[in-house]
C-alpha cells in the first residue's frame, strides 16, 4: 500500500537533441502521478538552451534526460544480453566501451545498442544540474518509447515521429529503425486521450520511466553516478513517507492519550457525583417505592387497565351472540364478594368481565364460550352457573371471561 508513496511520482523530462551544426533542440515536460493516473502538466517545445528551463521548471526538480542526434550511435544487431569489451568492440571497431555510456535495447531477437561518449553527456548532465535540477536518469535515442507503446494510439505496425521510424511485427516486436529529419507522423500522436507534440514524446517517456521506475524496467544507459543520485533520492522519499508516518502516529497516540485521559477524567468526576447522589437519594429510596405502591394501588381501584378499550371487548363478544341467548346485564371488573368482605373494603376482580343472561338450553351458552375463546385478547372463559327458572320458563347463566 505504501509503494506509491516510495516512489518517484513527481519528475521532469528533457529531450534533448543535437543537430548537424552541434546547436540543441530541447523539449521538456514534468509527469506527475496522482494515485493510479499520470499527468503531464508543464510542455515545452522548441528551446534553445537549458537556461530557459529554470523559468519553468522547479529548481531541484527531479530529471529524466533524452539524448539524440549527432554523437550518439545507433547500432541494430544480434541479440546480446549482456554488453562487454569483447562484442561492444564489434559493434564500434577500436572503441573502448570505457569511454562510452552505453544503452541495449533488446526486442526478440535484436539488441538496439545506443552509445555516446561521456564526455558529451557529463557536459550536458552537468549544465542541467548547475542549474539546480537533479538529474538521475539518461536515455538514448526513441527506443524507450517501447515502454509507453500501450498508451498510444498505433494504428499499424510503423511508428514514426520528430523523424524516428520505427518498424515492428506484427507481435510488436522492433525489427528496424531509422532516422530522418523530415520524418512526420502521419497523425496527431495522442498519450491515452490526450494529444500531445510529437517533438514533446521522448521528453514525456524519459520523466514516465521516472516516474514508474519502481514498476517496470526503463530502458536507460546505466550510469553509476545518475545511479546513485536515484538511490539517494528514493531514500529521501522513503524517508520523508516514513518520517510522516512516525509523525502522523506520533501525533495518533498522543490524541489518543488526550482522549483517553479527558475520557478517564470525565467519568472519575461522574463516579464522583454519582456516589454523591447516592448518598444523598437513598434515603428517598423507601419514601419513592411507598409512594409507587400507593399510586399502583389507586390506579387498581380506579380500574385502569393499561389503555384496553373494554367497549370493543364487549362489542367483539357481543359479535359472535348466538341467538338463543339473550344477554342481559355485563359487569367490568366485578367486586369480589368473598375478598371483600374479608377486608372490609371493596375489592374488584381486576381484568374480568362477567355476563349474565337467559338462554332455554345449555348448549347455545357453551357454544358462544367457544366463540369468545377464539378472541386472541381472551385468557379463559368458564361458566360460573346456569340454572333453569320454570317460572320464567328458561335459564338463567353467569360467564366469567379473563383478560
Amino acid at each position: 500500500m505504501l509503494q506509491q508513496y516510495l516512489g518517484i511520482n513527481k519528475a521532469v523530462g528533457v529531450g534533448v537533441t543535437i543537430r548537424r551544426d552541434g546547436s540543441l533542440a530541447i523539449n521538456a515536460c514534468n509527469v506527475i502521478a496522482n494515485a493510479k493516473r499520470l499527468d503531464i502538466e508543464t510542455k515545452i517545445v522548441g528551446l534553445q538552451s537549458f537556461e530557459e528551463l529554470s523559468k519553468h521548471f522547479e529548481s531541484k526538480s527531479l530529471v529524466a534526460v533524452n539524448i539524440n542526434g549527432k554523437g550518439i550511435v545507433h547500432k541494430q544487431v544480434e541479440r546480446i544480453d549482456l554488453l562487454s569489451q569483447n562484442n561492444f568492440s564489434k559493434i564500434l571497431p577500436n572503441a573502448n566501451i570505457e569511454e562510452f555510456y552505453v544503452q541495449n535495447f533488446i526486442s526478440d531477437n535484436w539488441s538496439f545498442v545506443s552509445a555516446i561518449r561521456r564526455s558529451d553527456a557529463d557536459r550536458i548532465i552537468d549544465q542541467i544540474r548547475e542549474l539546480g535540477f537533479v538529474p538521475i536518469m539518461l536515455n538514448l535515442g526513441p527506443f524507450p518509447v517501447f515502454t509507453i507503446l500501450p498508451q498510444l494510439n498505433l494504428y499499424d505496425t510503423e511508428l514514426i515521429f520528430d523523424g524516428h521510424q520505427i518498424s515492428r511485427d506484427e507481435e510488436g516486436n522492433w525489427v528496424q529503425y531509422q532516422y530522418d529529419e523530415a520524418a512526420k507522423s502521419p497523425f496527431p500522436i495522442k498519450v491515452e486521450s490526450e494529444k500531445i507534440d510529437e517533438q514533446l514524446l521522448l521528453a514525456y517517456v524519459s520523466a514516465f520511466q521516472l516516474v514508474v521506475s519502481q514498476r517496470i524496467e526503463p530502458i536507460k544507459a546505466n550510469i553509476e553516478t545518475l545511479e546513485k543520485a536515484e538511490a539517494e533520492a528514493l531514500s529521501k522519499k522513503k524517508l520523508q513517507v516514513y518520517g510522516s508516518i512516525v509523525l502522523a502516529i506520533t501525533f495518533l497516540l498522543l490524541l489518543i492519550n488526550f482522549v483517553l485521559f479527558s475520557s478517564l477524567n470525565a467519568d472519575n468526576i461522574k463516579l464522583a457525583y454519582r456516589v454523591s447522589s447516592t448518598a444523598r437519594t437513598f434515603s428517598d429510596i423507601k419514601s419513592i417505592q411507598d409512594n409507587i405502591k400507593s399510586k399502583e394501588l389507586e390506579l387498581q381501584v380506579l380500574g385502569w387497565d393499561n389503555g384496553v378499550s373494554k367497549a370493543r371487548l364487549i362489542d367483539q363478544m357481543a359479535s359472535c351472540l348466538p341467538q338463543e341467548v339473550t344477554w342481559k346485564q355485563v359487569d367490568m371488573d366485578p367486586v369480589d364478594n368473598d375478598e371483600s368482605r374479608a377486608q372490609r373494603t371493596p375489592i374488584f376482580k381486576n381484568r374480568q368481565i362477567r355476563i349474565a343472561g337467559l338462554s332455554e338450553k345449555v348448549i347455545p351458552v357453551n357454544e358462544w364460550i367457544a366463540r369468545i375463546k377464539t378472541q386472541h385478547w381472551v385468557k379463559d372463559v368458564t361458566l360460573d352457573n346456569y340454572v333453569f327458572n320454570n317460572e320464567a320458563n328458561t335459564g338463567q347463566f353467569t360467564i366469567s371471561v379473563s383478560y
